[in-house]
């Protein structure tokens, strides 16, 4: 039987990672996943892609207390309470998702850090800063990560460079695949993947230190090929069916 081994949030889109024993899936996703972003002066999304000391700022969220740390790579953490400034708009792969500017200290570091001016943005909404509209959830493998691995020559690889919601071990490396379209229960949520996750240049970073350390679209192509005429799949993404808790150990079990 499959199982939940591992979960990961982002509370802020773009920057670290944040582990987790336990979410809480609701029909737009988790209230503290991807809550925050980080814009330019002209409003485009900025993310590690650009920026690589992003990867190292470690986020802390209390979405019911609202408030918000930040664990910068010097060690220094900047911390406080939401709070909100003017209203803001952002495309998100050609969805336009509104929010907020978050005042105070956090717009400063982030800059220091970009070496241009940024703003932190929380969203209108949560669950808006996905990727996906209708793919709150993502889901990969811990075998189709340790397929990659062994495609690539490497003995180890960190799951965290896909920057996934949910992990899980017990089935054959990339048998998620085949559940796109089918319901999946996930701890105590119901689940629908709608669809492979399309990877880009992101995933070659390492998720701790932001540096270039794999080609993992060279070896997806080489060892999965291509989805179309441009899409290099790993890993999936969906929609939520049935709201409910999500623990690390959980059965993970496809119902039709």
């Amino acid at each position: 039987m499959a199982a939940v081994s591992w979960l990961s949030l982002a509370p802020v889109k773009g920057l670290g990672l944040v582990p987790s024993e336990e979410i809480v899936l609701e029909r737009f996703g988790v209230l503290e996943n991807r809550r925050f972003y980080v814009s330019d002066a002209g409003g485009r999304l900025v993310n590690g892609l650009k920026h690589s000391a992003l990867f190292q700022v470690r986020p802390s969220y209390d979405p019911y207390g609202e408030t918000l740390a930040l664990r910068l790579p010097d060690g220094a953490t900047v911390e406080a309470e939401v709070d909100l400034g003017e209203h803001v708009t952002a495309d998100f792969y050609r969805r336009a998702v509104r929010g907020r500017v978050v005042l105070g200290p956090f717009a400063e570091a982030l800059s220091s850090l970009a070496g241009e001016p940024v703003k932190l943005v929380q969203t209108d909404e949560p669950g808006t800063a996905v990727d996906r509209a209708r793919g709150p959830v993502s889901l990969v493998s811990d075998e189709s990560v340790e397929e990659l691995a062994r495609q690539a020559g490497r003995e180890r690889v960190d799951a965290g460079r896909f920057r996934m919601l949910i992990g899980i071990r017990g089935v054959a490396p990339h048998e998620e695949d085949k559940w796109i379209g089918r319901d999946v229960r996930v701890g105590d949520a119901v689940v629908r993947p709608l669809e492979q996750v399309a990877r880009c240049a992101i995933t070659t970073k390492n998720p701790v230190t932001g540096e270039c350390d794999l080609d993992t679209l060279r070896v997806i192509k080489e060892y999965r090929g291509v989805r179309g005429t441009k899409y290099l799949d790993f890993g999936i993404y969906g929609e939520v069916v049935t709201a409910g808790r999500v623990r690390v150990g959980d059965e993970v079990d496809p119902l039709s």
